[in-house]
């Protein structure tokens, strides 16, 4: 599907609708787009790409079927056996403190993971540390003030997060599954770029919205109201030499 495109918009947000009943089908199509996303850049065959955060490995299982040697590292012992099996040779390991020697990664990955770490400044820089000069890393997240910040509680975080939390509980019977300040952070679309740009050791090569369908790198460059339509934000940084 073209990128960015109102057609390719729909079909994932059509997925995303069918999360929970076809978690198979909403995070393979993800998958696939990341993965056409990343081979804008470069091509995954031969590559190594770690994939930080993956959960149970649909991101990782997408760039094996491509060629690649995908890694996942996963801190969830739950995430990474949603499935069942996790991929071979799966480690669990935290985000923070990569169990790798600097520089082994043509790509490192993460989707939708820096919004649940609570300081994402040291996991973006852990990132950087495990990529070769010259490679890639690909992040992407749910900013705060995105219609999808509060996750399953949204869009009532606009009115608070507790009581967003507490209207979830009272409408489904049980309990959220993120609570803000422990599993989910509030985490700006400005702040982040301002962030990475500052930074010697990388150059941004793309700070555009991950899923809108229209001038996606054009909404990132607007103060105030890419905190809301940016939606998710995605960046692709090069390690510099």
């Amino acid at each position: 599907m073209k990128d960015p495109s109102l057609r390719r918009s729909l079909a994932l947000f059509r997925a995303f609708r069918h999360e929970q009943s076809d978690p198979d089908g909403c995070y393979g199509l993800l998958a696939r787009d990341a993965a056409d996303q990343v081979e804008r850049h470069v091509r995954l065959r031969g590559r190594v790409v770690v994939d930080v955060g993956g959960g149970s490995g649909h991101f990782t299982r997408e760039f094996r079927r491509r060629g690649a040697h995908g890694y996942l590292f996963e801190p969830d012992p739950r995430e990474l056996a949603a499935r069942g099996t996790p991929p071979e040779g799966a480690v669990l390991a935290d985000g923070y403190l990569l169990p790798l020697a600097d520089g082994v990664a043509d790509v490192c990955f993460s989707s939708n993971v820096l919004e649940h770490v609570a300081d994402p400044r040291t996991f973006l820089s852990e990132l950087v540390r495990v990529t070769r000069p010259g490679g890639l890393i690909y992040v992407s997240f749910t900013n705060w003030y995105s219609p999808w910040g509060g996750h399953e509680w949204a869009p009532w975080h606009y009115l608070g997060a507790e009581r967003a939390r507490t209207r979830y509980a009272r409408r489904t019977g049980r309990a959220p599954k993120h609570i803000l300040g422990e599993n989910l952070f509030a985490v700006h679309v400005g702040p982040t770029l301002r962030y990475v740009r500052a930074r010697p050791d990388v150059v941004v090569v793309s700070a555009r919205s991950r899923y809108w369908p229209f001038l996606a790198g054009t909404v990132t460059r607007i103060p105030g109201l890419r905190e809301v339509i940016t939606w998710n934000l995605l960046l692709i940084l090069r390690r510099c030499p």
